[in-house]
């Protein structure tokens, strides 16, 4: 195996689950108790047999590591005076953009290649850095026919922009000193929706670096809505603290009404999901007041989150992606999405594949949140006992105290009559 460079972890987890974070299961690291950043941090509380989050930087030459790590002050030092400290608080406030009406399912549209003729869907989701030429640091387009020509979509169509992408592009956005033009440019466009970029929170790596992402997430967030977007805060959290962290300031920032997640990544791992879902849905019922969001993956626990969130709406990436893959989406018998190879002559268009794969995604979305709905158990009524007055088939307390006293009486009277008590004494 080829050796990691000196400013690269050498240390590898051959359990990432290790590194999982359950302060219901594991206690909190030793180390932790004296950190500066404990506060703001919560502890680390995971089963990796680490004296603190510090452990998690093993780079042959730690003064070279790249990432927001004590073990390279002058870094750290710099890349906490680019976000302002890693408090919350002094993120600046903004006006309240609103809440467009979305629907339940966006198709994502990620280019034009392959395709002839516009997508003919009222909402459509595009990615960030494809408006971006990062050449330039100009838009692609300039005004709605050329954002109608560029990716083929309806001139009418609503756009929600999102921010998650891989690493390159996010923080090549990040490296741009002039966003605040381009989200001005962007917001002339018309846009419905921006989400802000998913800067990563990694499990191998020491929690300030954790903690500077969600400190930029927080800082895009603010450069958008300050631009007039209406943007959905991107929640990412490694931690139960993490979560606790974000709903209290949402709690305190009422211009903060649309939340984004993404699932398509670690998050969606087995049983993970479920944790990031339970988190999700008790940050909406921590928060009071009515709370939207976006996510990507994560189909299957729409119904989950619509219990706690007013209006949730999945960007669907799976269409395109099969799509240019050349596969057909067909319903089995049973009703499940099914996947099927579509060769495609060289040169043709695929407008028609598309448009079908994006229509039965959204009716077999529709369709599973509709049957999960039908077959939700409805809540159960005591029974009533026949002529006892309309009372509950389980007995009230008065009745079973007289029950249990009898029963007494039964056995004192048996033991008064045993064979055994009457028998005289072995001679």
């Amino acid at each position: 195996m080829n050796e990691r460079p000196p400013h690269e972890p050498s240390r590898q987890f051959r359990e990432p689950q290790s590194l999982w974070d359950d302060p219901n299961r594991h206690t909190q690291s030793l180390g932790c108790s004296t950190c500066l950043e404990r506060d703001r941090c919560g502890g680390v509380h995971a089963d990796a047999g680490i004296f603190d989050c510090r452990d998690l930087c093993t780079c042959a030459d730690k003064s070279k590591c790249d990432m927001v790590c004590h073990f390279n002050p002058s870094l750290f030092v710099a890349r906490m005076r680019e976000v302002g400290g890693l408090d919350f608080d002094t993120a600046p406030r903004t006006a309240a953009n609103g809440v467009p009406t979305l629907p339940l399912i966006v198709p994502f549209v990620d280019h034009r290649y392959g395709r002839a003729a516009v997508l003919d869907e009222p909402v459509v989701a595009l990615s960030l850095y494809e408006f971006v030429n990062f050449a330039t640091a100009k838009l692609h387009v300039r005004t709605r026919a050329e954002l109608s020509a560029r990716f083929l979509i309806s001139e009418t169509a609503q756009v929600l922009v999102s921010g998650v992408d891989k690493d390159g592009p996010i923080e090549r956005w990040w490296d741009y000193k002039d966003r605040e033009l381009l989200l001005t440019s962007l917001n002339q466009l018309g846009i419905t929706l921006t989400t802000t970029p998913n800067y990563s929170l990694l499990t191998d790596v020491p929690r300030t670096d954790n903690l500077h992402a969600m400190k930029r997430i927080l800082l895009a967030w603010t450069e958008m809505a300050s631009a007039g977007l209406a943007t959905a805060l991107h929640i990412n959290g490694r931690t139960e603290h993490d979560y606790l962290r974000w709903g209290d300031f949402i709690a305190e920032r009422s211009e903060i009404e649309i939340l984004a997640f993404e699932f398509a990544s670690g998050c969606g791992w087995g049983e993970r999901i479920d944790w990031h879902v339970t988190q999700l849905c008790g940050l909406a019922n921590r928060v009071d007041r009515p709370l939207a969001i976006v996510i990507r993956g994560g189909g299957r626990k729409l119904e989950d989150l619509r219990q706690h969130f007013a209006q949730v709406t999945l960007i669907e990436t799976e269409a395109f992606a099969r799509t240019i893959r050349r596969r057909r989406a067909y319903l089995t018998e049973a009703g499940r999405l099914k996947w099927a190879k579509y060769p495609t002559p060289p040169g043709a268009p695929i407008d028609e594949l598309f448009a079908h794969n994006v229509s039965l995604v959204r009716t077999s979305r529709e369709t599973r949140l509709h049957a999960t709905i039908r077959s939700r158990p409805l809540p159960r009524r005591p029974g009533c006992a026949a002529h006892r007055n309309g009372e509950a088939v389980q007995p009230r307390f008065v009745n079973e105290f007289h029950l249990a006293r009898e029963a007494r009486r039964v056995a004192q009277s048996r033991r008064a009559w045993s064979p055994l008590r009457n028998r005289g004494s072995p001679a």
